[in-house]
């Protein structure tokens, strides 16, 4: 009797995990910078580099090489993109219309941007929280430490990593990972 018991709880639990996990980011919707909701599957079979960022931040120039970065590999079948945040001191005060301005004025910025969002905190967007629990990815837990944190995602729609906001656009293990 223990043993049916053990198993029978045993297969209750993978079945409420595998209910709660959600292995691929294709399985979520986010508006982007205009207001229009899109499908993250539009991104099968693509690398993608998801970016919070933030335009009053000392990592913010880093918006220069993610574009350098977009135009080397874009034909690639990888995409970058970004969600501002102002979770962080309060580095990104403006609306998505200012954001959108600034991002294309002042750096170019040709990559996909998505409307702002929470990225840490209760309130947090439901893409943050596949990013950073391990319940949802599958992989590995994180937090958002800072503006312009990177999280890298496989063709395949898992998470492969993620980077801090010290580890730079250009970076070799960045470009190991899209060239592989």
């Amino acid at each position: 009797m223990k043993k049916i018991i053990i198993s029978f709880s045993v297969a209750i639990l993978t079945f409420i995990s595998s209910v709660e996990a959600q292995n691929s980011i294709y399985d979520y919707k986010v508006v982007n910078i205009d207001g229009k909701e899109i499908s993250l599957d539009q991104f099968k079979g693509k690398k993608i580099l998801i970016v919070n960022t933030a335009s009053k931040c000392g990592f913010t120039s880093q918006y220069e090489d993610l574009e350098k970065l977009y135009k080397k590999y874009k034909d690639s079948d990888f995409v970058i993109i970004g969600f501002p945040s102002n979770d962080f001191g309060s580095q990104e005060p403006g609306n998505n219309i200012e954001i959108k301005e600034f991002c294309s004025v002042s750096y170019g910025v040709t990559f996909p941007m998505m409307s702002k969002i929470k990225v840490k905190g209760d309130d947090k967007a439901p893409i943050y929280k596949w990013l950073t629990m391990k319940s949802l990815n599958g992989v590995k837990n994180s937090s958002v430490k800072w503006n312009f944190q990177k999280y890298a995602i496989n063709r395949d729609g898992t998470l492969h990593d993620f980077y801090y906001s010290i580890t730079k656009p250009m970076s070799d293990k960045i470009i190991e990972w899209i060239e592989e």
